[in-house]
């Protein structure tokens, strides 16, 4: 995830958005003779749900998608830094010939072992910088939190939502944009309190940041942090929280609207068997509701079937490009300082997009 602002405005430059995981076979490649070694690296331990929960289930459908032909080893809880980079070129050192590091601090130690690996390959996710044999991934977010948004439209009574956030950075404002032009788009009247962690795992402070905002009066909270706590917050208080990474009604049965989850075990099976295959090639990706990668999911019991079917309509298209969370309508988008920022009819560019550094109308901080 992306760790500071400075760093995540320089990407902005540098990303593209391929809209397909699979890549040509290379003349002349050749296969690999025995089972690819993949490693993982996980910024935090795996939990029930979450950031690394989903990395964990993506590293384990590689297994089940390619059984004999790869070994995987994780590791997890590993603090970004000097940390990160004794683990990745551990990995490197005993034999791993992919290695993917999901957590934006990771990108400078991936970068730093890949230079002296040439022949292993990286995979920086929510990385932005590449080399000969480094590729990044990520995936659009802000797709899965505008549905959120629409969900939460159709579910507040108060018309305010809450937002517990980690960084102020590009990838963190697309989301609460997002998820406020959702809610906005059904519920005119509603507002988004935004509470900053400056963290992006840390349970305790998740709590205590989503029982503020309750207590201030929000009836739905969102969330952009690692654990699984702000959900647990929401079950505990009888309000409505939106799941986020995973599907957590295991832990907020009855406070679940919906999950945004995010998908990697596609995108991480292909590019093993790349490896396997000797076609491998750097690169990058940033993949959202049409590649699959971010979807909405696990309705709670309490949203009515008519929102359900409505989110879902919406999803479609998002994925058929009928719609899109950052194009204006007849009426342009404004920020929360009241200055256009989407002219009427016009629709961000990707680039755009990843400089974000503004809060929509309709967003308290």
């Amino acid at each position: 995830m992306y760790k500071n602002l400075a760093a995540a405005l320089a990407a902005a430059c540098l990303f593209l958005a391929p809209t397909a995981f699979s890549q040509p076979a290379a003349a002349g490649a050749a296969q690999q003779p025995g089972p690819v070694k993949a490693g993982f690296v996980y910024v935090s331990p795996i939990t029930e749900a979450g950031w690394t929960r989903q990395h964990e289930e993506g590293r384990r459908a590689v297994e089940a998608a390619l059984g004999p032909q790869v070994r995987t080893t994780f590791v997890e809880n590993v603090a970004e830094g000097a940390d990160g980079e004794r683990v990745i070129r551990d990995l490197a050192a005993t034999g791993h010939q992919i290695i993917f590091t999901p957590s934006f601090g990771y990108m400078e130690p991936t970068l730093k072992v890949a230079r002296d690996f040439p022949d292993v390959k990286f995979e920086s996710i929510t990385g932005y910088k590449t080399a000969p044999n480094v590729a990044t991934a990520n995936a659009r977010y802000y797709e899965g939190r505008y549905l959120a948004g629409v969900a939460a439209g159709r579910m507040t009574r108060s018309h305010v939502a809450g937002f517990v956030a980690g960084f102020p950075i590009p990838e963190v404002l697309q989301g609460i944009n997002a998820f406020t032009l959702g809610m906005r788009s059904v519920d005119p009247k509603a507002t988004v309190k935004v509470v900053w962690l400056n963290a992006w795992f840390d349970p305790p402070k998740e709590r205590d940041a989503a029982m503020a905002l309750f207590n201030d009066g929000v009836d739905v909270v969102a969330f952009h942090t690692g654990s699984a706590a702000v959900m647990a917050a929401a079950q505990e208080r009888g309000r409505f929280a939106i799941g986020y990474h995973s599907d957590m009604r295991q832990v907020g049965p009855d406070a679940q609207i919906l999950a945004v989850t995010h998908q990697w075990g596609a995108y991480y099976t292909e590019r093993v068997r790349a490896v396997r295959e000797g076609r491998w090639k750097s690169g990058n990706v940033w993949g959202g509701v049409r590649e699959g990668m971010v979807r909405v999911e696990g309705f709670g019991s309490k949203v009515p079937p008519a929102v359900q079917k409505e989110v879902l309509a919406r999803q479609e298209d998002i994925a058929r490009d009928r719609l899109h969370p950052f194009r204006a309508g007849a009426s342009p988008v404004r920020d929360n300082t009241g200055r256009e920022v989407i002219a009427p009819g016009r629709t961000l560019t990707d680039e755009q997009i990843l400089r974000m550094d503004w809060f929509a109308e309709g967003v308290q901080r």
